[in-house]
């Protein structure tokens, strides 16, 4: 589903533990590490499309986690030219996000990378919480940036130390977009 500016509607997930540390998870058969996030399907609302993403990329269910906020609205972020491609004669130009806060409830052994057919990552760990936005693939910096600082308000009522932080260098001043992605 593209909408018809050539964004595909999907949800991002900040899964945060008590101590303020965020999952942060490395792809498949990939380098780049970032956190859970996927297509919404046309009958989903983006919460559903949340816990079902939830379940499908880390095996959390909805009691292992706690909602705490999410973005107001969409936040969008352009592919770079590499990664443009059409879908049933419809070029995706970018994605369109709604992104969440959930606290973990479950405990670190209740995480399965491999509960469905298709695995999304292969290795996960705990990170400071503005890592992320320092540390995923340069096109999607700003999006993190602008997310993580919209739930960094709740995420401060958890976690109290969480520091402030300041945006970073649009990805077009760092150099570009590396093929694959960057590791954390």
């Amino acid at each position: 589903m593209i909408d018809p500016d050539g964004y595909r509607p999907n949800v991002g997930i900040v899964l945060m533990r008590d101590d303020g540390s965020v999952f942060w998870a490395r792809r498949v058969r990939r380098d780049g590490w970032q956190f859970p996030q996927g297509g919404m399907n046309s009958d989903e609302t983006p919460q559903e499309a949340m816990y079902r993403e939830l379940e499908e990329e880390t095996g959390l269910l909805p009691q292992h986690v706690e909602l705490l906020d999410s973005t107001p609205g969409w936040l969008r972020y352009r592919l770079p030219r590499h990664c443009l491609r059409e879908r049933s004669g419809v070029r995706c130009i970018g994605q369109k996000q709604v992104w969440f806060l959930l606290r973990m409830r479950g405990r670190d052994s209740d995480l399965r990378l491999d509960g469905n057919e298709h695995p999304e990552f292969d290795q996960w760990r705990w990170v400071d919480f503005w890592y992320p936005a320092e540390n995923v693939v340069a096109f999607k910096r700003q999006v993190y940036w602008r997310a993580l600082s919209m739930l960094a308000p709740t995420a401060r009522q958890i976690a109290a130390a969480i520091p402030e932080r300041r945006a970073p260098e649009p990805w077009w001043q760092q150099g570009g977009c590396r093929r694959g992605g960057q590791g954390g």
